[in-house]
């Protein structure tokens, strides 16, 4: 079963009548009860080794496995760099900064509404990276 969005779940649970049926339809649609879960469960839905992904994220391998070991809590820009490495939705790169307790992306701030056209518009790391320079912009690392 495929994922819902935010949205979508807000509704229906605005519109259910009981929530006992609720929380047990949509069981299946809850995040994870942490970063690393989810960055688990993302990372074997791409498909990606960690070798893989850390090349793509811009960031060591030791420094990657420190993460998902649960060791090291990246920053908000080293989350987005692991969000451009697995090619993850605006949607998953929201929970995923939820879930770290970091900040959301927020387009009325322009470093973060580049950041959001990148996500929408698939472009890797490397091009969001050097468009954040060119408009004079922090970069992600």
């Amino acid at each position: 079963m495929e994922r819902r969005n935010t949205d979508d779940l807000r509704s229906e649970l605005m519109d259910a009548p009981d929530l006992t049926t609720f929380l047990a339809a949509n069981e299946d649609n809850f995040s994870s009860a942490s970063a690393v879960a989810r960055l688990n469960e993302m990372l074997e839905k791409k498909g990606l080794s960690k070798a893989a992904l850390a090349k793509q994220s811009g960031m060591s391998e030791i420094y990657l496995h420190q993460i998902f070991a649960g060791r090291r809590n990246p920053s908000r820009s080293r989350m987005l760099c692991l969000c451009f490495g697995l090619s993850a939705s605006l949607e998953e790169t929201q929970e995923l900064l939820r879930l770290c307790g970091l900040a959301e992306l927020y387009p009325k701030v322009r470093r973060d509404a580049i950041i959001i056209y990148g996500l929408l518009h698939g472009m890797d790391l490397f091009a969001v990276n050097d468009r954040l320079f060119s408009e004079d912009e922090e970069t992600l690392f």
